[in-house]
């Protein structure tokens, strides 16, 4: 699995997990039963192709030059595309240097999920005229973008700089599954076998790993049953977010609450101390596996497909395709099922909530290198990618390659949804199709859209997985608090982003630092609270909020 961006499964996982994880749910406009507007007519066309350089980021199966996703938009919008394509590793670092060397293309439009341009990104080239503005480009020539932004708030502020520039176009894929990433699925056959019902608290949870560890229920004889396990290596595989919820919200990204209009660090807070007390005793009963702390996905995989014998009672993860094999005929992953969140012991029963998995910036700009053909003929090809076939064609294929129009028994992954869209599946050693341009094109994808995809209705079948991640976020949605600190929305004043993005950082990683000394005891919660208490202080956690209670109160107004 790839890592997620933003630090994604950054986001979401990942988009790339999401467009895996859900049988290539690809997007559309508001409403996906009507047929898509076009951007623009033949009479404005010059006489030639507008050439168009681009900076793209390699997906494997896909070459762009021949694609025919390429060769259909280059015939409709009139362009020649000359491609800057390299590999996904070090993306960011060759983008950053082309734009300090001045040596760039006309468009970053194919950046990809990998390396969206930052918030802090936009606002800087924008300033400084690196990147254009979009406003009368969408308003002129792109009525499908004009139309959607006019039609969902969200969009819009994502979209539009604090100056009401819009320099850049968000990836917008409201993925429910992805929404919801800190998970936790339990081995409902190993607690069938014991016995045991399903825990509601976490009291009730630690006897359920107990009984993992000490029943034998995989009845080999041996005691080599892994109660809980997790990763490291990406967001949503973490196991502390998931208990932690039961004791105070845990944004498993910047560990901020929002009280009353007021930002707050919960790390600070005497009910994080409580649940990390909660982990550490699971942790000194050898309930936790502490490769869960340091192992990366890979690792994490391989206890879940113990080739001898089935070892894990519980894995945290967005999915459990994370942990164990989902294709068809797997033998564990149907014993895997969602826990709903634990209810602790001050009524707390929290799940984890990004927005829907849109992380901020930018994954689509227009550079001042590019002529004013060149940008009419970009703002349309986007604008072609916020109509339902346009967006399939792009990140799916092209429709009779790799979807078609579903037939009558189609049923659509949304309950009361009429179905749009059907995946042609791949036959078993087909060669690529490279019909599409899959995480490099543009994301416009409402949940109406996603909605829309035709799934199977077997949710332990491969081709219905992802109505079984829908299913299991069914448990999370509505535990999230009743104030959210919309950290992917809201925009940070371009003279402290710097300074914000410093002391981000740094409290991350003292936080999460900290909180695995107090789990494996390195640190006492004890004796060493006080101590870490100063450390967050001295880190300037106060600096911190005071600059994104400013930037909340701000987007407010």
């Amino acid at each position: 699995m790839k890592k997620r961006i933003a630090g994604l499964f950054a986001i979401m996982l990942s988009v790339s997990l999401m467009l895996a994880a859900c049988s290539s749910n690809n997007n559309q406009p508001g409403n996906a039963s009507s047929p898509p507007e076009q951007s623009g007519d033949a009479g404005e066309k010059p006489s030639g192709p507008v050439e168009i350089s681009v900076f793209a980021v390699q997906e494997q199966g896909i070459d762009l030059p021949t694609n025919k996703f390429t060769q259909h938009v280059q015939d409709m919008f009139n362009i020649k595309f000359n491609f800057e394509v390299i590999p996904s590793d070090g993306a960011k670092e060759k983008r950053q240097i082309s734009l300090a060397s001045g040596d760039y293309p006309d468009a970053y439009i194919l950046t990809g999920y990998v390396d969206q341009f930052t918030q802090t990104d936009v606002l800087k080239y924008g300033k400084q005229g690196v990147i254009v503005p979009l406003n009368d480009l969408i308003d002129e020539y792109a009525p499908n973008i004009k139309a959607a932004m006019e039609s969902n708030a969200d969009l819009k502020a994502f979209n539009t700089a604090p100056d009401g520039n819009i320099y850049g176009l968000v990836a917008y894929a409201q993925c429910f599954h992805c929404s919801y990433p800190n998970k936790l699925w339990l081995n409902t056959s190993w607690m069938e076998k014991l016995n045991l019902e399903m825990p509601t608290t976490p009291e009730q949870f630690r006897d359920v790993l107990r009984a993992f560890k000490n029943g034998d229920p995989n009845g080999n004889g041996v005691k080599d049953e892994v109660p809980l396990s997790g990763s490291t290596e990406d967001f949503g595989v973490r196991v502390l977010p998931f208990l932690m919820n039961a004791f105070v919200y845990n944004d498993d990204r910047n560990y901020l609450n929002l009280t009353n209009g007021k930002v707050e660090s919960a790390a600070i807070k005497e009910e994080w101390r409580a649940g990390l007390a909660f982990a550490k005793s699971l942790y000194d009963e050898g309930l936790i596996d502490p490769g869960a702390f340091t192992q990366n996905a890979e690792a994490f995989k391989k206890i879940g497909e113990n080739a001898d014998t089935q070892i894990l009672g519980a894995g945290a993860g967005m999915h459990p395709a994370i942990f164990v094999n989902i294709d068809k005929g797997n033998k564990y992953s149907a014993d895997y099922n969602p826990l709903p969140p634990l209810t602790g012991p001050n009524g707390s029963s929290f799940a984890t909530h990004d927005g829907g998995g849109v992380a901020p910036g930018a994954k689509f700009v227009i550079t001042n290198k590019a002529s004013k053909e060149a940008q009419i003929a970009l703002i349309k090809l986007v604008d072609y990618m916020y109509t339902w076939e346009g967006q399939t064609n792009a990140a799916s294929g092209m429709e009779g390659i790799d979807w078609e129009r579903p037939g009558p028994e189609d049923v659509a992954l949304g309950e009361g949804v009429k179905a749009m869209i059907k995946a042609i599946p791949a036959a078993e050693g087909e060669a690529p199709r490279n019909a599409g341009w899959s995480g490099m094109g543009h994301f416009y994808m409402p949940a109406e859209y996603r909605d829309s995809f035709v799934q199977g209705t077997d949710i332990y079948d491969s081709n219905a997985y992802e109505r079984r991640l829908y299913q299991a976020t069914l448990l999370y949605e509505g535990h999230e608090p009743k104030e959210l600190f919309p950290l992917w929305s809201v925009w940070v004043d371009p003279a402290e982003a710097d300074e914000a993005s410093i002391l981000q950082t740094n409290l991350r990683k003292y936080v999460e630092q900290s909180a695995l000394q107090f789990v494996t005891g390195n640190k006492d919660l004890t004796k060493d609270w006080d101590a870490y208490v100063k450390g967050l202080k001295d880190l300037k956690v106060d600096r911190y909020l005071e600059i994104l209670q400013k930037a909340y109160d701000t987007s407010n107004k």
